[in-house]
């Protein structure tokens, strides 16, 4: 199951990094989601894909029962999900500005913006 989720995170990875280096806004846009997804994917795989229970303490003990799941992995991609979508609004607005500037989304076409 390992090595299917690496093979799986390293696709992602290299599609995200192939259309992050188009000239192409929206491949941009989706690139950064797929190296987001992948970011997200590997977190999990890293810290162990496993079944348990929410590590909740019961009244009256001073540790969760076994087995219980990861809950650092899970606040990081939490984190990481909504950094993500941050950055992907951002990216949005910005791909909508640029749109209106010069009614394109080739980034050769944005030479002639900054005036």
């Amino acid at each position: 199951m390992s090595l299917l989720l690496a093979l799986v995170i390293g696709c992602l990875y290299a599609a995200g990094t192939y259309l992050v280096l188009r000239r192409n806004l929206m491949r941009l846009i989706l690139g950064l989601a797929l190296l987001s997804h992948a970011a997200n994917l590997l977190i999990f795989t890293a810290a162990g894909l496993r079944r348990g229970r929410p590590p909740i303490v019961p009244r009256g003990a001073l540790t969760p029962e076994a087995p219980t799941a990861e809950p650092l992995a899970q606040a990081l991609v939490l984190t990481a999900i909504v950094i993500s979508f941050g950055l992907l609004a951002f990216t949005v607005t910005l791909l909508h500005r640029a749109h209106q500037l010069s009614r394109s989304a080739d980034l050769d076409m944005l030479e002639g913006t900054d005036r």
